[in-house]
């Protein structure tokens, strides 16, 4: 089978995995949340990953743009853990597990994008 060169970066996988867990974490909210900080939260974290693997097809400048987008939707991913943190959707160390997670990510694509943007 193929793999794309998306599917072979560090960055991609670690983005991947966020999505996965906030998907399943947001199994577990009320579901008078399902329009609300569910759907924002799934849709800020596929966000991180689908923005790096279209970043991968574009050049240059554009590529760097992608990478800053998925950068931007890791904290907003981030925000709306904070809120249901806030709000008792998930306990204060389910949070701390996610922000070590952002944290490698955000790192990661800072450096990426510093690659890309020589």
């Amino acid at each position: 089978m193929y793999t794309y060169n998306f599917e072979k970066l560090e960055v991609w996988k670690i983005a991947m995995e966020l999505a996965v867990r906030v998907y399943k974490l947001t199994d577990e909210f009320p579901s008078s949340e399902k329009f609300g900080i569910i759907n924002q939260l799934r849709r800020a974290s596929t966000s991180v990953s689908a923005n790096i693997a279209e970043g991968m097809t574009r050049g240059g400048k554009d590529k760097a743009r992608f990478i800053q987008v998925a950068f931007g939707s890791t904290i907003e991913v981030l925000n709306f853990l904070i809120l249901s943190e806030k709000v008792g959707y998930i306990s204060t160390e389910t949070l701390e597990n996610f922000r070590v997670q952002i944290l490698e990510l955000t790192n990661k694509l800072n450096s990426f994008h510093k690659q890309i943007d020589k």
